[in-house]
């Protein structure tokens, strides 16, 4: 509920806009001059964001007397045991609004990641392993090849389907260094494929990677993953 918290904090902060604008709604707007007169319309736009986002609309006019009514100290005409039960029921909202839009990209990025991978199976250059791993080797590389038990040294960039790039050890001028079965299980079979010294192309079905619960803000349920991977040593401990 710190979100709800949040919107009533702001709310109070925006009172005199909120109030204006209940009361002047048909008369043209003023120019908003002072420091406070835009702070205050800055926050009435968040706030009315927030409320066009939320699973359940609001009806404004009770949401502005409930603004009056704290500012003015005056006791709610709800209950606390009602007022529990309406919180509780708007969370209750907002996590099954968020199951469903979760649910229908977990689906969408199935669909595309089945149909590219059936299509780049055939491209010239792509293997594809029995656990359905795809790769290409961009240039071959001609030491070792790391074993499972390795820690190794690797640059990489790792995008989605679309090309939004999520990782690169490139961008922060740092290669990593990992533990070979220490990664996600695509990477992890990939890297003993590769030598040394090589550039090589990964796609990573998601069910070799996160899955359907994805990973962080980036990447989504289902998500397949690209990396441009080039193991530079194995690092002994």
């Amino acid at each position: 509920m710190k979100q709800a918290k949040l919107m009533l904090v702001l709310a109070v902060a925006a009172f005199p806009f909120l109030v204006w604008a209940a009361d002047k709604a048909a008369a043209p707007a003023p120019a908003l001059k002072s420091f406070e007169e835009k702070l205050g319309y800055i926050m009435g736009r968040e706030i009315g964001q927030s409320i066009n986002e939320a699973p359940s609309k609001i009806d404004i006019n009770a949401f502005i007397r409930g603004v009056q009514d704290a500012v003015q100290n005056r006791p709610s005409t709800i209950s606390p045991e009602d007022e529990e039960a309406i919180k509780t029921e708007f969370s209750n909202r907002m996590q099954a609004e968020q199951a469903a839009k979760t649910a229908a990209l977990a689906e969408e990025n199935r669909k595309s990641e089945e149909a590219f991978l059936a299509k780049n199976k055939s491209a010239k250059g792509v293997v594809t392993t029995a656990s359905g791993l795809q790769y290409e080797v961009i240039t071959p590389g001609t030491g070792a090849t790391p074993k499972e038990t390795d820690r190794i040294k690797v640059n990489y960039r790792g995008t989605l389907l679309d090309g939004t790039e999520f990782d690169s050890s490139y961008a922060r001028n740092q290669p990593a260094v990992f533990a070979v079965n220490g990664v996600i299980p695509g990477w992890t079979e990939a890297l003993q494929l590769m030598k040394l010294g090589g550039k090589y192309r990964i796609w990573v079905p998601s069910k070799l990677a996160y899955g359907t619960r994805g990973a962080g803000r980036a990447i989504g349920p289902n998500a397949m993953l690209i990396f441009e991977v080039e193991p530079l040593e194995i690092v002994k401990n």
